[in-house]
């Protein structure tokens, strides 16, 4: 399977072929290369939603949901499932956190006021047998075939017709998928410095020498424009490493406020924005110098222990095909609900690094295990 199947594979959707989809995204030589692909998931979760499968649907959505917590049209989704399952509760607090995230959302409005007016089990049983219910379905954009018909069928409106199809065809996709422009990110000109800061740019104090890093100069201004730089670029983990450099270092207390201006404004990684994953040798051989990156490690769990709100193991990094182990280190989840983890099986995890007593730690974001079965 390549990457042009998938966008196949949305182009399907829109078009209302949802068995297409699914035997599509099913079908190909080697599915699994999507295993990070918020897409893929939410692609076949939505397929599956549309053709009426729930439970598939939401297997897929699960998945998403690990690499991406918080996309509108995944809580979309997830909360039209609640709300099929009698679930208001639950459908409420979703379309919540749609409008959090997207306060003009209109599905989420929408079906905020269905359940306040009609929100009785009879009635969404009701609306479910008539099919009512797929109004609160995620939209999927304008059907290009219907654009199609129309274009073929009404010459006059050929202009209106491309212009409907160039900007609703890969509107879904586009817009609801956070996909990252070439748009520059937050302004950071303030921070550029002034002939005079960028001759002062080591401290004054007597202790920096027993700083961890001892930097020239150069080094500093080089650490300090790479980590701008790297987050323009939205490589936020290998900005945060120049940023641990500089704030480990003998750079003065100007550079090393400014750095941590920069880190305020550095994003959660997910599995498919990850554009820097250090792996666990690099991590170990200087563990400071990796605070708050995020790592994709994968391996196996062990020793693993929950309460109802947080999981604890120990993730076995490197041991995912039991021939080596890289190391072991504590892995933490304190959102509820935790996982599910499999341990008889691998798992790739995307975690946040802390360090403490010079030990290496984990806070887990999300899990990704291969789906136990193929439809």
């Amino acid at each position: 399977m390549s990457r042009n199947d998938l966008e196949k594979a949305q182009s399907l959707l829109q078009r209302r072929k949802f068995l297409n989809v699914i035997s599509l995204l099913e079908s190909g030589n080697n599915p699994e290369i999507f295993h990070e692909s918020f897409a893929y998931y939410l692609t076949a979760g939505l397929a599956c939603l549309y053709l009426g499968d729930r439970g598939n649907a939401d297997l897929y959505f699960q998945r998403a949901r690990r690499i991406r917590m918080t996309d509108p049209t995944l809580l979309n989704a997830q909360a039209a499932l609640f709300l099929m399952k009698g679930d208001t509760a639950s459908a409420i607090q979703y379309y919540l956190d749609v409008l959090y995230y997207d306060p003009q959302n209109k599905t989420a409005l929408s079906a905020m006021e269905f359940v306040k007016t009609h929100g009785s089990y009879e009635e969404i049983c009701r609306v479910i047998d008539s099919g009512g219910i797929k109004k609160f379905y995620p939209p999927l954009g304008v059907n290009p075939d219907i654009i199609k018909r129309i274009f073929l069928s009404v010459v006059a409106g050929v202009l209106l017709a491309v212009g409907i199809m160039n900007v609703n065809r890969f509107s879904f996709f586009q817009k609801k998928i956070h996909i990252p422009s070439s748009k520059p990110r937050a302004d950071l000109s303030s921070l550029f410095l002034s002939v005079e800061e960028k001759n002062n740019v080591q401290t004054k104090n007597p202790m920096s020498q027993s700083a961890r890093y001892v930097l020239a100069d150069r080094e500093i201004l080089k650490s300090y424009d790479d980590a701008i730089a790297y987050f323009q670029d939205y490589r936020d983990n290998a900005s945060q490493v120049e940023i641990n450099r500089l704030l480990n270092s003998n750079a003065s207390e100007f550079i090393k406020q400014n750095a941590m201006v920069i880190q305020s404004s550095l994003k959660e990684q997910t599995f498919d924005s990850l554009l820097d994953n250090y792996d666990y040798a690099k991590v170990a051989s200087d563990p400071v110098l990796y605070i708050g990156c995020y790592v994709a490690w994968s391996g196996r769990v062990s020793n693993s222990v929950s309460d109802g709100k947080s999981y604890r193991c120990d993730l076995l990094v490197g041991y995912e095909n039991m021939d080596r182990v890289d190391g072991f280190v504590p892995l933490y989840f304190e959102y509820a609900p935790y996982p599910e983890i499999d341990v008889e099986r691998p798992v790739r995890v995307l975690a946040k690094i802390s360090v403490e007593n010079g030990k290496i730690l984990l806070d887990g974001k999300a899990v990704y295990q291969p789906l136990k079965r193929q439809m």
